[in-house]
């Protein structure tokens, strides 16, 4: 475990639980991995896992029962980490808003990620329960109530209305400011995510001075929301927030180089401004939603758009945070990798860098079947492939088990990479119906192939995850390959 010699006061992780929901035993597991990690914080980000009881149709098939709940506070209570619940309250609430009993408090019919803050009090009722349940069983004295990327204030006519008169900010505050009060007479301390504020700093001075400001930062530039200075004029708190999972990660890429870079860029601009705490933001999802709609835009389902790579394969990545907050130095991201490959598999220099280098290995992600940076796919899939061919020359002498989840994570991406080449094929103006049949026995090697990667998923993750999200992630994976067979086969079902 690096040396504990944090400036930060806050050292925290973030544990988003929208999709991936763990078992009870990996949750344990995790907050006892932070704890000897040296961190003292854990914000949980439920969502539908929570039990709630007063809206007991919010709560997930997958949810936690009350019992669960408090027997994982228990346990981190003994463990001595502040566990912060963070309950979304503005925006990325499409998981309540889905339900026809919140309906009338959508800022938008289809769109129904956003509250209206022109509702306050509708709103109030709703999140006076929720925050009420949640403060009933966290301990902590903060609770975080999200408030990010609220994109669609003044699109309904009464907040466009208000929005044309006094301002977007305005708009923004005066919602917030009710949602405070509530955490306030509740006896906890507000924190939100601090982009909106930092595009609107003007806003900042109608809310509570003892708000605290979490500035997520995930590899762009530093102003890239707004300069936090005028608002750190002002006395109020910040924490920093790069990321271990976001953006472009997904279920076949894991993009390990740009999160250690974003460590070591954003955690010495973290500390040289002064913000007293950092926490360690994990997303399970991209929190953007495609739905099923019955007549009139109501919600039959919402699937998510983007799916990643489970914690449990991301112990490198926590090291490296933990690593980055503990010296004053930026972390290297190349020595780190090659010293914790030493570390953590016992293996030889030359092998470390030849893991690092694998790790490394084009971290290019496809948009509509291109390269991010145009480049044919064959090429990508070559050089993937053949870093997943470095892996299998390689030998950890401890940790296996970790290493191979590494190899899972490289077979996923050659098999999907594998796909996409195919798929170019096909949306080609050259694809003809003479090149069906190859076309169909490659992508029927593909199919048999997912099932074995299927398998070796779900090994890897049983007693991690619940059988229906495993299900669920091994589903998502293949669908597209599945439905392009289907398509290309003609085979009519009776």
């Amino acid at each position: 475990m690096p040396p504990q010699t944090s400036t930060f006061s806050v050292r925290g992780f973030h544990l988003d639980l929208r999709i991936q929901v763990m078992t009870l035993n990996a949750l344990k597991e995790m907050a006892r991995k932070i704890k000897d990690f040296g961190l003292n914080t854990l914000i949980m980000e439920w969502e539908a896992s929570y039990p709630f009881q007063k809206h007991p149709i919010i709560p997930s098939a997958n949810a936690y029962t009350p019992k669960e709940v408090n027997d994982f506070l228990n346990h981190c209570t003994k463990l001595n980490l502040d566990v912060i619940p963070l309950q979304q309250c503005f925006g990325h609430v499409e998981y309540i808003l889905r339900h026809t009993r919140y309906a009338a408090l959508r800022e938008d019919k289809k769109d129904i990620c956003q509250l209206c803050p022109l509702k306050p009090g509708q709103a109030a009722e709703l999140f006076s329960d929720l925050f009420a349940e949640l403060c009933k069983t966290h301990d902590s004295k903060y609770l975080h109530i999200g408030c990010d990327e609220t994109y669609l204030l003044g699109k309904c006519p009464d907040c466009s209305a208000k929005a044309l008169k006094k301002g977007k900010s305005k708009l923004f505050v005066d919602y917030v400011k009710v949602m405070c009060k509530i955490v306030k007479d509740l006896g906890r301390r507000p924190i939100i995510w601090a982009d909106m504020l930092l595009a609107h700093p003007e806003a900042a001075a109608d809310l509570p001075k003892d708000i605290v400001l979490v500035d997520w930062n995930y590899g762009w530039a530093m102003d890239h929301f707004g300069d936090p200075a005028p608002l750190l004029k002002t006395g109020l708190e910040f924490w920093g927030a790069p990321a271990l999972r976001s953006h472009p990660d997904d279920h076949f890429l894991v993009s390990y180089e740009k999160h250690l870079r974003n460590f070591s860029d954003f955690i010495p601009y973290a500390r040289r401004t002064g913000y007293k705490g950092v926490i360690l933001t994990s997303w399970s999802t991209s929190g953007i939603y495609g739905f099923e709609w019955a007549a009139d835009y109501e919600p039959i389902e919402m699937h998510t758009i983007r799916r990643v790579f489970p914690l449990k394969g991301c112990h490198l990545l926590l090291a490296a945070f933990v690593t980055a907050i503990n010296q004053d130095s930026p972390l290297d991201p190349s020595t780190f990798a090659e010293n914790y490959a030493q570390e953590r598999f016992n293996l030889t220099p030359p092998a470390a860098r030849a893991f690092r280098e694998a790790l490394f290995s084009d971290p290019t992600w496809l948009t509509q079947s291109k390269t991010s940076d145009n480049r044919a796919i064959a090429g990508v899939l070559s050089n993937v492939s053949k870093a997943r061919a470095v892996l299998a020359k390689i030998t950890p002498a401890k940790n296996r088990n970790e290493f191979d989840l590494f190899k899972l994570y490289f077979d996923i991406r050659v098999h999907y990479l594998a796909f996409k080449a195919i798929e170019v094929e096909t949306q080609s103006a050259s694809f003809k119906n003479k090149d069906i049949p190859k076309t169909l026995r490659d992508l029927a090697k593909l199919l048999n192939r997912a099932d074995a990667l299927d398998k070796a998923f779900a090994r890897a993750f049983k007693g991690y995850l619940y059988g229906s999200e495993i299900r669920t992630e091994n589903w998502s994976r293949k669908r597209k390959m599945k439905l392009l067979f289907e398509r290309l086969s003609r085979q009519r079902s009776w």
